[in-house]
């Protein structure tokens, strides 16, 4: 089928969302809408009176949120696949004033909690019939340490727009202020640069594109550098201060003790990367020997290795062998995933309007999830739609084994379930195909993922814990200490195979995610969890998947660690990291051995 912008009207019904599964019309939408306002008043009376009846207090909140949902859903959803419908516009602005307007009237519940003694909270832990909201109550405990005086917290939380600050200053530079040099291309045009399409530059085949963008992108952002040096200088000292106000050691423990997470986790990450930076040594000298080239510069990373290979995958055909591949998952697993497709689950081609990208919605606890795809009839369109479903499968066991106040998992393991379903199927191409451009391609395809999620997000996850160091101990956030400090880093990740061009050194300058601090790890985590987690399913068979579904189903019921633990992975271990280092080690031989 091609893959052409079509009007919506133009899409078989097949292959588009079924939104009645939600709600059958947008008049139902409106009724439970309507029924809203009432149910936020109720829960707003309680204002200042949890302590006399918490369970009453917390039994509201969540009901409301639960009812929320469906009603927020169906307009984001909506709107998705038309963002030029006046209609679906108007249904998601309505919707997102009523979250605001529910948002605030719930605000009261978590401070009046903490107000309360730690005893008569973990009675309410201890209580049966709140076993539905034990997640929640452990969280409300677990903070009352951090808690500040009312007065205290309420002074902190006016400086809510002020400490946003830096986050809204680099976007509006980056995205409004900032512009990009144009690059030449082979037949003598001009193509803007931009940072939306810097991706296309460098991965671009062409050698002189890929220079030319590298050099236009980080030299840009070098000239805004002490700018750029004092937001993101801004951002680190306000989650030092924050961390610092709320009686944490650190800002990285602020970030990870709410999620219940230990700190061993992050330093075992960077200890283990540094012991394969030798393997990836190797990857780089063969991926120089593969592209023909003298010197490996910065911008020769990303550009495929492989430059003349196509596989040709229609949607139907990707689904089916999505289905092949993931045949290790139990019939079961894999006739929910028919029934996805087959049952309005999908929106699986580009249409006028159409938003774009991929992504899973699995908040609907009572429905089913939502995957938005924008198909293009190749393999890398195949792996999302293997993604994509492992977000849906973990949203669709989790919501079907979990109450709704357990049912969210955290974002520490969010991407183990759709990155193993790439994993395990990435196994079955390569065993399955045995053409030596298919292999190249399927391998270089593999160790780029460790490549960009393992070695590239744990750098910067390394980057952060410096900068928030350096803060701590006083150390000016300068233009050039940071850019010293990120160019050292690359020197030790790429310096003995690559030539580290010093624009590099800008890179930092550049991330939006530093700008939500100690995030970054958690994708480097999630791969290594979802590879060690894939071979034990292929190695072990029914026993491992029967694990695995205990992972699926726990929700936040568990801290992450503990839930990874149903699965036989322990991330509080060194270990799974380790065996995804050496899954990359293996695959590294296996291309060198197509290239031999």
């Amino acid at each position: 089928m091609e893959n052409s912008i079509r009007k919506r009207e133009e899409i078989e019904a097949k292959y588009k969302w079924d939104l009645t599964h939600i709600y059958p019309s947008d008049e139902a939408w409106q009724a439970d809408y309507d029924r809203m306002g009432p149910r936020i008043s109720e829960l707003a009376a309680l204002n200042g009176k949890v302590a006399e009846n918490p369970k009453k207090a917390i039994q509201l909140f969540f009901a409301l949120q639960e009812q929320m949902m469906s009603v927020f859903e169906y307009a984001f959803l909506r709107k998705e696949t038309d963002n030029a419908d006046p209609k679906a516009q108007a249904l998601k602005d309505m919707a997102i004033r009523l979250l605001v307007q529910a948002g605030a009237a719930g605000a009261f519940l978590e401070p009046e909690l903490l107000a309360m003694d730690e005893e008569t909270l973990k009675g309410l832990l201890a209580d049966q019939e709140m076993g539905a909201y034990d997640a929640y109550l452990r969280g409300v405990i677990r903070n009352k340490a951090h808690t500040l005086p009312k007065e205290q917290e309420q002074l902190i939380a006016m400086m809510g727009e002020v400490a946003e600050a830096p986050d809204a200053i680099f976007t509006s530079l980056t995205e409004a202020d900032m512009k990009l040099p144009p690059v030449i291309m082979p037949d003598g045009t001009e193509q803007q640069l931009t940072e939306g399409n810097y991706s296309t530059f460098i991965h671009h085949q062409n050698r002189d594109v890929r220079r030319q963008a590298f050099q236009n992108l980080m030299t840009t952002y070098r000239s805004f550098g002490n700018t750029i040096a004092a937001t993101y200088g801004a951002s680190v000292k306000k989650d030092v201060f924050m961390a610092s106000s709320h009686r944490y050691e650190s800002a990285r423990q602020a970030a990870m003790d709410p999620l219940e997470i230990p700190e061993t986790v992050y330093d075992n990450l960077i200890q283990v990367i540094h012991e394969a930076l030798p393997t990836l040594q190797e990857y780089l000298k063969l991926r120089k020997k593969v592209m023909g080239l003298e010197e490996l510069h910065m911008y020769d990373l990303y550009a495929s290795m492989i430059d003349d290979y196509e596989m040709k995958l229609p949607y139907e055909e990707a689904f089916d062998l999505v289905l092949k591949g993931l045949r290790p998952m139990g019939e079961d697993y894999l006739e929910k995933l028919r029934e996805a497709k087959d049952g309005g689950w999908i929106d699986v081609f580009p249409s006028e309007g159409k938003s774009s990208g991929a992504f899973s919605s699995g908040s609907l606890a009572k429905v089913h999830p939502y995957v938005l795809l924008n198909h293009n009839d190749n393999l890398d369109s195949a792996f999302t739609i293997a993604h994509e479903l492992g977000h849906s499968m973990h949203s669709f066991f989790s919501n079907t084994s979990q109450p709704f106040p357990k049912n969210d998992y955290s974002l520490f393991v969010a991407e183990v379930a759709s990155t193993c379903n790439e994993c395990v199927m990435m196994r079955y191409l390569l065993n399955t195909m045995t053409e030596k451009k298919a292999r190249a391609y399927l391998l270089n395809y593999f160790l780029e993922q460790f490549r960009t999620t393992c070695f590239r997000q744990t750098m910067f996850a390394e980057f952060e814990k410096i900068s928030h160091e350096m803060a701590q101990q006083g150390i000016p956030l300068t233009k050039e200490s940071l850019s010293e400090k990120y160019y050292e880093l690359n020197k030790v990740y790429y310096g003995e195979s690559c030539v580290v061009d010093e624009e590099i050194a800008a890179e930092w300058m550049r991330i939006p995610h530093f700008y939500r601090a100690f995030y970054v790890y958690v994708y480097a985590t999630g791969l290594c969890a979802a590879v060690s987690l894939s071979e034990k399913i292929l190695r072990e068979g029914e026993s491992a998947v029967r694990d695995y579904r205990k992972f699926l189903s726990a929700g936040c019921s568990l801290p992450p660690i503990e839930a990874l633990k149903l699965a036989g992975i322990d991330m509080s271990s060194p270990e799974p990291i380790r065996n995804a280092m050496e899954v990359f080690r293996e695959t590294v031989e296996q291309m060198k051995e197509v290239f031999a």
